[in-house]
C-alpha cells in the first residue's frame, strides 16, 4: 500500500482488508458493509469461487478462523478506522484519492465483490467521440469499438475473441453492423461475456457493456461497428510506445506457416508491434514491446500454442518513430546510429538508442514528424 502510494503519488483508501498472509488468503473484510466474506474453490482462478459471508462480530467467524487471525484482523481494522483517510468521492474525482481493494484474479478471491464496488462507483457511461462529432450511450443507433482481441482462448477449438465496449444503443445476438474500416456488413451471430473460464451466452447488451464476440480475422484493435445511418470512426486507442527490440525468427524453418500465423495473431492482439528491415526477404521481424518481459511471453505462446521455437536476439535500441514527411529519403538517416524499418502497411519507422540520438535527428529535420505512436491508417 506504501509503494502504491509513494509510485502513483497518491493516497489509497483500502474499501476492504485481506484476511490471512500470503499463501494463506482466506478472504476479506468489507470496511462499508461491516462484512467478512470468505473464499474457497475456484480452482486456480478458472471457476467462480464459493464464498461465505456474514456480519463481522457473527462468533461463528471466530471459530473458522481461530482466535490468532480473528483478533489481528479486529485489531488492523481498529488501526485503520484511526489512522486512515476518510473516502472522499470529491478527492477520487480529483485524483488525490484512488480506491484500494485487495484481491486475488489468480484464485478467485475477492474478484466479484471488486467487481461490484466498481459497478457501483465507477461513472455511468458518456458521449463518445467519433470522426463526425460524438454519441450519446442513450442514442437509439447502436455503436461499439474493439479494444482487445485474444486468440486461442479455447485452445481445443483455436477460437479468437475479439472483446467490444458498447458506446450507445442496444445490442441483440444476431444484429448486422457496419465495419468501419472495411465498410462491410457483419453479423454478429456468436456473442459471450466471461467469468474466469466460464461463458455465458449474451442475447442483448447496452452502453457500457463489455461483450466477446467471435472474430473471423476482420477485426483490429481500434476498430468500430455501427448500424446507425452515418457510419464514424471513433477515436483510436492509446498503446504503450515500445521500449524494447529484438530480431525474432523461427528455429526451424519448416515451420514458417505457423510462425507467420503466431506472428501475425499475437500482433493484432496489441501484445507487440511487428517490423521489418526493407527488402528483407526471409520471415525475420523486429518485434518491439513495452516490457522486456513480453519477449519471454512471446516464445512462450508461440511455443505452446503454435507449437514454434524461436530464436530472440535483443538489439540496442530504445525508441521506435513514425516518420511522417511528404518527401522521405533514407539519406536523412546517413552516418547515425539508427535502424530503419517498416510497419505492416510499409511506413517507414526509425529506431534510435536513445533520447540524444532522436533530438538531434530533429534538429535536423525540422520538417518532419516524429511519431511515438502509429498514425491513423
Amino acid at each position: 500500500m506504501e509503494e502504491l502510494e509513494a509510485t502513483l503519488g497518491i493516497r489509497a483508501y483500502p474499501m476492504n482488508w485481506p484476511i490471512g498472509v500470503d499463501g494463506d488468503f482466506r478472504g476479506v473484510y468489507d470496511r462499508r458493509t461491516k462484512r467478512i466474506e470468505l473464499f474457497h474453490g475456484g480452482s486456480h482462478g478458472q471457476a467462480e469461487t464459493v464464498s461465505d459471508s456474514g456480519d463481522a462480530d457473527d462468533p461463528r467467524f471466530r471459530e473458522i478462523l481461530g482466535d490468532y487471525l480473528y483478533n489481528h484482523l479486529m485489531d488492523e481494522i481498529e488501526l485503520l478506522e484511526i489512522a486512515g483517510d476518510e473516502l472522499d468521492m470529491d478527492k477520487v474525482s480529483a485524483g488525490e484519492l484512488t480506491p484500494m481493494f485487495f484481491g486475488s484474479a489468480m484464485t478467485n478471491f475477492g474478484v466479484r465483490p471488486f467487481l461490484e464496488a466498481f459497478i457501483e462507483m465507477a461513472p455511468s457511461p458518456y458521449a463518445k467521440r467519433h470522426s463526425n462529432g460524438s454519441v450519446e450511450p442513450d442514442s437509439e443507433d447502436f455503436s461499439g469499438f474493439i479494444f482487445k482481441i485474444q486468440a486461442n482462448m479455447d485452445p481445443a477449438h483455436r477460437d479468437r475473441i475479439a472483446f467490444m465496449r458498447i458506446c450507445s444503443g442496444k445490442f441483440e445476438k444476431g444484429m448486422e453492423v457496419i465495419h468501419q474500416r472495411t465498410n462491410k456488413t457483419i453479423r454478429l451471430a456468436q456473442s459471450q461475456q466471461f467469468m474466469a473460464q466460464e461463458r455465458i451466452s449474451v442475447e442483448e447488451a447496452y452502453a457500457g457493456d463489455i461483450i466477446g464476440v467471435f472474430d473471423p480475422g476482420c477485426f483490429l484493435i481500434g476498430d468500430t461497428l455501427c448500424n446507425g445511418k452515418h457510419a464514424f470512426q471513433f477515436e483510436g486507442i492509446p498503446m504503450f510506445p515500445s521500449e524494447h527490440f529484438a530480431e525474432v525468427n523461427a528455429v526451424d524453418s519448416g515451420k514458417r506457416k505457423q510462425f507467420l500465423k503466431g506472428i501475425k495473431q499475437i500482433s493484432e492482439e496489441g501484445a507487440i508491434q511487428v517490423f521489418k528491415q526493407p527488402d528483407l526477404g526471409v520471415e525475420r521481424f523486429t518485434i518491439g514491446v513495452a516490457g522486456a518481459l513480453q519477449f519471454e511471453v512471446l516464445e512462450y505462446r508461440l511455443k505452446n500454442e503454435y507449437n514454434v521455437e524461436i530464436k530472440i536476439r535483443n538489439l540496442p535500441y530504445q525508441l521506435a518513430r513514425w516518420i511522417v514527411t511528404e518527401h522521405f529519403n533514407k539519406d536523412m538517416l546517413a552516418y547515425t546510429d539508427t535502424l530503419l524499418l517498416e510497419d505492416q502497411y510499409q511506413r517507414p519507422v526509425v529506431l534510435f538508442k536513445n533520447e540524444w540520438s532522436l533530438s538531434r535527428m530533429e534538429d535536423k529535420n525540422k520538417d518532419v514528424q516524429f511519431l511515438d505512436i502509429a498514425p491513423v491508417n
